[in-house]
């Protein structure tokens, strides 16, 4: 009975510890590629790192209805071009508040506020698939403040 009741604790502290290290992992993965890599204008490589080649960002059209589809490399593109044009990154840098993460085994959801000079200018929520290489950025949905 000692044994069992043992064996329950011991794999009830190894799921929480790994869930708790999922969690960091996957901000670390939020903040690198997407609040660093994309709207801060970082590196390449983040962005390549933590957003999976399917990824789709998915916003509404200012009609309230028509819903648009924008893909992983054209935003990538738009990075690239930001920064050759502005090597300097001019602008006041994206700040990431995590309002909260939800992990379901291999699934995740993180809901994110982004903020530029203390005004909050986004609420993001990302979705997340954990692959054999790490934790993938896989979809994004947002509102505009």
């Amino acid at each position: 009975m000692k044994k069992v009741i043992f064996l329950s604790l011991f794999f009830l502290i190894v799921g929480n510890l790994s869930a708790s290290n999922d969690e960091e992992l996957i901000k670390q993965t939020i903040t690198d590629a997407y609040v660093n890599g994309i709207q801060n204008a970082g590196s390449l490589e983040d962005i390549e790192k933590g957003f999976h080649p399917s990824f789709v960002l998915i916003g509404m059209g200012k009609d309230g209805y028509t819903v648009w589809e924008n893909p992983i490399y054209t935003w990538k593109e738009r990075v690239r071009q930001y920064k050759e044009k502005n090597p300097e990154n001019s602008k006041p840098p994206v700040r990431c508040k995590f309002d909260f993460v939800d992990i379901t085994g291999n699934a995740c959801v993180a809901k994110i506020s982004l903020y530029r000079e203390d005004k909050k200018i986004f609420t993001d929520y990302l979705s997340l698939y954990k692959f054999e290489n790490g934790w993938r950025i896989v979809s994004k949905i947002f509102h505009r403040h």
